[in-house]
């Protein structure tokens, strides 16, 4: 199946979405107790939040990589998602969204959100051509997503064990099966524009 070069696809529902995030036990199990990250969780510090599973796999090495052992999956509000996209500025100066490096730069100071669009995984974890999206957050961004945004968290960390038993067992339709449902996200059009999502023009310079 061919996707956009620049378009986001995750779990949701008409109000949430599901974004990704992986951390020591002693980071998910308080979180996973409040519903809600709490300390040692540093606010202070930039978070990123990925709407792919198997990106967050690679990430993660399958849960197998120190300090991200525990896999969460986390349903935040859409609106907050939206406001962190519309508020983004790209990590990497893109000379065909950004007028110039100084614009890119005034930006980037400027925004409590970061995006990156990363080559897309495959179920061996291999680049694909399209790309998935990675959002930074800091700042106020942390703490909406923290105090406003977030409405469930769920330890996923056996799913991805199932799956990826199938994996290196070399059963890829049953791995495959065990995948969540990630169709594209409608993104409105204006928040669109400011990440740069495939089919919409660079937003307008003030």
């Amino acid at each position: 199946m061919n996707f956009p070069a620049r378009q986001i696809r995750a779990r949701h529902t008409p109000d949430t979405i599901t974004v990704y995030q992986a951390y020591p036990p002693e980071i998910a199990e308080p979180a996973l107790a409040a519903g809600r990250f709490v300390a040692p969780f540093k606010r202070e510090r930039m978070t990123w939040i990925k709407p792919s599973f198997l990106w967050m796999m690679y990430r993660c090495g399958w849960a197998t990589k120190p300090g991200q052992e525990r896999v969460l999956a986390i349903e935040i509000s859409r609106a907050g998602f939206e406001w962190a996209l519309e508020h983004s500025c790209l990590s990497h100066f893109d000379r065909d969204h950004h007028p110039s490096r100084e614009d890119w730069t005034r930006q980037l100071r400027a925004s409590p959100v970061r995006i990156q669009w990363d080559p897309e995984r495959a179920l061996n974890l291999a680049p694909l051509p399209h790309r998935s999206l990675q959002v930074g957050l800091s700042g106020e961004a942390v703490t909406r997503y923290i105090d406003e945004w977030t409405v469930d968290i769920r330890d996923v960390t056996a799913l991805t064990t199932q799956i990826h038993r199938r994996v290196l067992a070399g059963d890829a339709p049953a791995a495959t099966a065990l995948l969540p449902e990630e169709p594209a996200y409608p993104l409105p059009d204006r928040v669109a524009r400011v990440i740069g999502a495939s089919g919409h023009e660079a937003p307008a310079t003030t």
